[in-house]
């Protein structure tokens, strides 16, 4: 096995001109797919890991009154920011997966009459 042609192959197919309109739809189509799963997991996460600093903050007395009712809300909003960490990714796969079922059809057509063209 040549790893050498592999390579060269695979850096040829790189640089090669891909403006053929079938292989940027499919392209769009696959973003479209996944943009939803994307843009939900990234706002929930910044979100949690806020609330996490923030419950960690008034538990520690960097920011409130230093209680015993502001450690026991820092808590508890750090633990929210927690629970909300812990569901990000089981929630991101399952509207992943509804996103590509909703264009599975249309990216496999597509796909299907890329192969068949070279």
């Amino acid at each position: 096995m040549n790893t050498d042609k592999i390579y060269a192959e695979q850096l040829a197919n790189e640089y090669a001109p891909k403006d053929t309109s079938k292989v940027v739809a499919l392209r769009k189509l696959d973003a479209k797919a996944k943009l939803p799963a994307n843009i939900f997991t990234y706002t929930l996460g910044i979100i949690s890991a806020l609330l996490m600093g923030v419950g960690m903050c008034l538990s520690m007395n960097v920011i409130g009154s230093g209680t015993t009712g502001m450690f026991v809300l820092g808590v508890i909003i750090g633990l929210i920011g927690l629970i909300g960490m812990g569901i990000n990714y089981p929630v991101y796969k399952k509207i992943l997966v509804r996103g590509k079922q909703k264009y599975a059809f249309e990216i496999m057509e597509l796909a299907k009459e890329i192969s068949d063209e070279e």
